[in-house]
């Protein structure tokens, strides 16, 4: 276990400093430190998107209606309470259903933590064209103005 997160650490750290473009497609779930490894939106890839089917979270939808369960019914121990068993089952299952809903790449789309869903079929085209487009932008001269910006 030990030499997952080592290795792990090593791989976030050279996808964090890298200076090559950086380009995401997430194909199926992407959940916590994977996440971060695999160049999600907190590395700050140059694009990334989705596919369809995929989903991005903290951690699975399931995972994450028994953690909360498990630390609410330790609170209800604490407090001298006794577990009340609906209820932590209700909130369980609201959690996972919740999670569920808003992991999805659609969601995800929505909140604009991607660039957008893409046709699984057109994944090839669409590397070749951000790779164009990455090229073009570093051979262009940027021209700063030389005045503020007006908000009308």
């Amino acid at each position: 276990m030990l030499r997952i997160v080592a290795d792990g650490s090593k791989l976030i750290q050279a996808v964090a400093n890298c200076t090559v473009p950086k380009i995401s497609i997430v194909v199926a779930g992407s959940y916590g430190a994977g996440n971060y490894a695999m160049c999600g939106r907190s590395l700050s890839p140059d694009f990334i998107f989705a596919w369809p089917n995929s989903h991005v979270a903290v951690m699975g939808a399931a995972q994450a209606g028994k953690v909360l369960r498990i630390v609410a019914e330790g609170k209800q121990k604490a407090s001298g309470q006794e577990p009340n068993p609906q209820m932590l089952d209700f909130l369980e299952q609201s959690t996972a259903m919740k999670l569920e809903q808003q992991s999805t790449a659609l969601f995800n789309t929505a909140m604009l933590h991607d660039d957008g869903i893409i046709d699984p079929r057109d994944t090839r085209k669409l590397l070749i064209f951000l790779l164009e487009t990455i090229y073009e932008a570093q051979q262009r001269e940027l021209n700063p103005t030389r005045f503020g910006v007006s908000r009308f």
